[in-house]
């Protein structure tokens, strides 16, 4: 059974900075593409970054790009979300997620998804 498990989530002021990190066996992120999606109150999820499997070729939404970057950990086990600039408009829950599609955008293109981690901006 695929685990996803993620862990930085926090409260952090205006223009700071979080790295959330997504663990997982190294065959799951060796079998399948990864992406960060997040869920604000009152809205749908979306997706904020992924990584393709082989490649590690990137993708981002317009509303973070230049302040998010998605990166593979050395260990092969464990994805990253750097978020600097923070803005209050990032508070959300954030998940990571695991599919066999590149980069795609969609949650209902993602077979796995983790528990979430909270991430608070305060203005």
């Amino acid at each position: 059974q695929i685990q996803l498990v993620e862990s930085g989530g926090g409260l952090v002021q205006a223009g700071g900075s979080l790295r959330l990190s997504c663990a997982a066996s190294e065959l799951t992120f060796s079998s399948y593409n990864i992406a960060w999606f997040r869920q604000a109150p009152g809205k749908e999820r979306e997706f904020v970054a992924g990584i393709t499997r082989t490649s590690g070729r990137t993708s981002y939404a317009d509303s973070v790009k230049g302040r998010f970057t998605i990166s593979r950990g050395g260990a092969k086990n464990t994805v990253y979300l750097q978020m600097n600039s923070l803005k209050p408009e990032d508070t959300a829950v954030y998940y990571c997620a695991v599919g066999p599609y590149p980069l795609a955008t969609r949650t209902t293109q993602y077979n796995y998804w983790g528990q979430g981690t909270q991430v608070t901006v305060s203005s």
